[in-house]
């Protein structure tokens, strides 16, 4: 097939809500193409454009000579099971185009499901193995690929049996509260009338080896009920964590109001874990409460069953194996689920539901008997309606690597805030009334979330994603958005003259007070701050404080300066230039970009994780690398690098 294309934005757009890469294809078909594949096929899927040069400032169509040559080259290969594990491709993913008179080739990757993973090269998992993070594509470490044949696996994760744990491993209160509750959901289920081990084989929960009628706890009734102690041997779950954590004041000196995690005092198993974080996070959610059609009042809501089920969502995917633990936070803005492992299906399947895969089925049959978990992939779906009901901005699903997380943030804020509707309005004039909707949401989500993408509207409107590029690119058009890259994962954002952020925003952790300093990056400009700066309270901030950061702030701009007032310098005076600020303290990404008047993003790319990697910078949150908010600070123990 083949098609027209009128210019370069046209061709740049197809693809934007996807991960692509560009390759000139001077010699023919490029060999690094498989690298790719594979790393496309096992993260999130993309798009490979080749006869197009990614240049330092923009792209150059080069064209492809021999096209003929090049697309019988590449399906010969990627049908060579010696040379490529699986083909995921079929005739309609590879397609012709015509640009500036030049034949370019577009190639979609799917993203591979569970049982497709790994998609390897070579003829070896363990070595042709790749995945892509922000920076390109990576070699998989041997763990990695471990864990992608284990997701292959018919038997869930969950179902293995965890010889030498018994019943003594148990935290029998745990089991006997368990109990009551499918009491109270199930009254006359016949699994009742079944002692603690014969209920716990219902369940799944305990197991006997085959040939055999010795029995052992499996990986599930372990998790739900066991001891923390016995979770965390070696033999079991070594980096099992739990961890809630409940931020609503504004004062960054208190790093949480209350925090829940294995402290000797309760169990630590996933039921406590789930009892006690579910409590926390619907105690106060302001719903206006509801009567059925016997004029009884509804408290569990909407909202309330899509808390619930977010929370048990997180638990039955997660990968115990994986680093960095369960993690639950609220905020007065939005919750935040954040689990080890990867999606088991396509973003795009688990947005459309009617898919279920699990990695831990016995959990999710455990929750199901207390009333809790969705079947037939309608989990999402439940989470999705429960925010609609509300008109708050849509849940936002973001899968990592290296580590391995799945995020899913809800942001309990309105679709279009007022306060920033009114103020895009004065920023834009009287062109805001002509925008549609998807520009309007557009707008309005890159002044909530830092950024827009194509495939975070595509979250929260119904329009088709080329409606949605043809949207952002006439934004952009007119000066209303910003792309801040233009390879990987395009995405935009406000422009400095109209940007409209302020602490309301849901990202927006650590800000810095505003209207200090009269300065042309003053900090209310500043989407994030730095990052150890306090919240204003609901008193205001003291004088004292108040010329604290302007002194902070002023001292930085001047350490900046000479790299700011400079458009072009070398790397290694960039380099130098973010060690010296980021020995003052934790400094985001975006903190550098107007310290520095660069890009942040592209400053992150280009410098802070490489930095990371080298070990001059440390990690605010390293267990969490991809947060919006992540802060950068020099190591201590390496100031002598420094001169």
């Amino acid at each position: 097939m083949s098609y027209d294309i009128n210019n370069i934005e046209d061709l740049l757009c197809l693809p934007e809500d996807q991960d692509r890469e560009y390759k000139a294809a001077f010699g023919g078909l490029p060999r690094s193409i498989w690298e790719t594949y594979s790393a496309m096929a096992n993260s999130t899927g993309g798009v490979i454009i080749l006869g197009v040069e990614e240049t330092g400032d923009g792209f150059r169509v080069c064209g492809l000579k021999n096209i003929v040559h090049i697309k019988r080259d590449f399906w010969n290969t990627i049908n060579n099971p010696m040379k490529v594990s699986l083909n995921l491709l079929s005739d309609k993913d590879v397609e012709e185009a015509q640009l500036f008179e030049k034949t370019v080739l577009i190639i979609r990757i799917p993203a591979g499901s569970r049982r497709q993973r790994p998609v390897f090269i070579n003829h070896n998992p363990l070595t042709g193995t790749f995945r892509r993070n922000y920076e390109g594509d990576y070699h998989c470490t041997p763990d990695e690929v471990k864990r992608m044949l284990a997701d292959q696996a018919e038997e869930p994760a969950d179902s293995r049996i965890c010889e030498h744990f018994t019943l003594d491993d148990l935290d029998l209160e745990s089991l006997k509260q368990y109990r009551n509750r499918f009491s109270s959901f199930f009254p006359n289920h016949p699994w009742l009338s079944l002692d603690d081990k014969g209920l716990l084989e219902k369940l799944g929960g305990w197991k006997c080896e085959r040939g055999s009628k010795k029995g052992h706890l499996t990986a599930a009734g372990l998790l739900m009920f066991g001891q923390n102690e016995a979770i965390r041997a070696s033999e079991a779950f070594p980096r099992f964590h739990l961890d809630y954590q409940e931020k609503l004041s504004d004062d960054l000196q208190i790093r949480w109001d209350h925090r829940i995690t294995p402290d000797g005092t309760w169990a630590g198993n996933l039921f406590q874990f789930f009892l006690r974080t579910i409590s926390r996070l619907s105690a106060d959610l302001r719903i206006p409460f509801k009567l059925n059609a016997d004029l009884v009042r509804q408290d569990d809501t909407l909202v309330h069953q899509a808390t619930r089920e977010a929370l048990v969502n997180t638990i039955i995917h997660t990968d115990f194996q994986g680093i960095g633990g369960i993690i639950v936070r609220k905020f007065r803005s939005r919750f935040e689920f954040s689990n080890p492992g990867s999606l088991l299906l396509p973003l795009e399947k688990i947005l459309h539901g009617g898919i279920s895969e699990c990695r831990n089925k016995s959990l999710q049959t455990m929750f199901q008997m207390i009333g809790c978990g969705e079947k037939a992939g309608s989990g999402i779906a439940k989470i999705f309606q429960g925010w609609q009901s509300q008109h708050w901005r849509s849940p936002l699903i973001e899968e990592a690597f290296q580590p391995e997380r799945v995020q899913v943030v809800l942001p309990m804020v309105t679709l279009l805030p007022e306060e920033a509707v009114e103020r895009l309005k004065k920023s834009i004039g009287k062109k805001f009334q002509s925008l549609s909707t998807i520009e309007v949401q557009a707008l309005i989500t890159a002044d909530q979330e830092e950024k827009v993408t194509n495939a975070r509207l595509q979250m929260m409107v119904e329009d088709h994603p080329a409606d949605i590029s043809k949207a952002l690119q006439n934004l952009v058009a007119h000066g209303w958005l910003e792309k801040s890259q233009s390879g990987r994962w395009t995405s935009y954002v406000l422009p400095r003259q109209i940007s409209t952020r302020n602490s309301d925003s849901p990202h927006n952790v650590a800000d810095f007070p505003h209207n200090v300093a009269n300065s042309p990056h003053n900090v209310a400009n500043s989407p994030h701050s730095i990052a150890d700066f306090p919240h204003k309270n609901e008193a205001g901030y003291s004088e004292s404080t108040m010329e604290q950061h302007q002194a902070i702030w002023v001292k930085l701009m001047a350490l900046a300066e000479p790299v700011r007032a400079k458009q072009r310098c070398s790397p290694a005076i960039l380099r130098q230039t973010i060690l010296i600020l980021c020995s003052e303290g934790f400094l985001t990404r975006r903190n550098l970009g107007d310290l520095l008047s660069r890009d942040g993003r592209k400053l992150q790319e280009r410098f802070l994780t490489k930095m990371v990697r080298d070990g001059l910078l440390e990690l605010k949150y390293p267990d969490e690398i991809n947060r919006p908010d992540q802060a950068y600070r020099f190591r201590k123990d390496d100031r002598k690098l420094m001169n």
